[in-house]
């Protein structure tokens, strides 16, 4: 029997839930060497909260302390039409050991199976606690991206590269093309991410189109200006490393004086060795990893932690 309780995230969580992911994750990083995650503070990672429950099919969950009533374990879950999602998953440092993280996966997967749906998640290759956890629980790693962050001139890229013309900024209309192309890329469908991103009722997204010389859709690519996520994606792209960087190109100049982290396929070695020449640099390793029923992408795929984007 286990003293503390799963239920749904609340807006009285909000700030406590904000807390919890900027001391958890930056203990954690520290613990092993590495520096802040969250630079900012907590104010920074109340965007978590905001995000999740603004978009469509989005929740949180919470491990609440029996005797404290405390916050000590929060997760966030996204239903989609094709799958479930497994958003940013924290458990207080000082209640490590407790099982905590176990039962907020145990509860969303309950969520997945009982709508027969895989259950889908980015997670990093250097914390092997998770890695072993989500695969004691039957996730399989399906595709590994190196993570790569670079400071954007204040001025801007000058790097030049074909296909630039042919990027412009999304609009609605192109919602509906947006999740046939990552339906025929990735096999996933989640239009209502891209209608709030194009929207974007809070100030900090920004979506790119590649249209083809035949007035097809070949790629698109968002990214998030915030000092809780400063990144590039998610963003799909048919078999076409040139469509990919022209996107690139596009998004990262909307970070001009910042350093966006994005996630490259590790695969595409083309693509990668372009970016290093723009003065990239990486920074970590994280799997796409699902459970249950997957189809191997047939382009380029790129994911981001926040939403989760797998």
């Amino acid at each position: 029997m286990t003293d503390y309780a799963i239920r749904e995230m609340r807006p009285a969580d909000r700030l406590e839930v904000a807390e919890l992911i900027c001391l958890s994750t930056n203990s954690w990083y520290e613990s092993h060497g590495r520096g802040l995650v969250f630079t900012a503070g907590p104010e920074a990672t109340e965007l978590h909260y905001d995000v999740y429950h603004a978009l469509e099919g989005s929740s949180g969950i919470v491990a609440e302390d029996a005797r404290t009533a405390r916050v000590i374990g929060s997760c966030f879950q996204h239903i989609r039409p094709t799958h479930v999602s497994l958003g940013i998953m924290n458990v207080h440092p000082n209640h490590f050991g407790r099982g905590v993280a176990g039962a907020l996966l145990r509860h969303i997967i309950q969520t997945a199976d009982s709508l027969d749906r895989p259950l889908r998640l980015v997670s990093s290759a250097m914390n092997l606690d998770s890695y072993s956890l989500y695969t004691h629980a039957g996730f399989v790693p399906r595709c590994a991206y190196q993570d790569m962050w670079m400071k954007v001139p204040s001025r801007g890229l000058s790097a030049k590269v074909p296909g630039l013309s042919q990027v412009r900024a999304a609009v609605p209309a192109d919602i509906p093309l947006m999740a046939a192309l990552e339906m025929e890329v990735s096999h996933v469908r989640r239009d209502g991410d891209y209608r709030h991103f194009i929207e974007n009722p809070m100030g900090i997204w920004h979506v790119s189109v590649y249209e083809g010389e035949d007035g097809q859709l070949d790629g698109f690519l968002a990214s998030c200006a915030h000092p809780g996520c400063n990144m590039i994606g998610p963003g799909v792209m048919r078999n076409d490393d040139e469509v990919a960087t022209a996107l690139l190109v596009a998004e990262l100049n909307q970070h001009k004086g910042r350093a966006p982290v994005f996630l490259l396929p590790v695969e595409r070695n083309t693509l990668v060795c372009r970016v290093y020449d723009w003065g990239a640099r990486n920074c970590e390793i994280h799997f796409a990893q699902v459970r249950g029923e997957f189809e191997p992408f047939e382009g380029i795929n790129l994911p981001t932690f926040m939403p989760e984007t797998a």
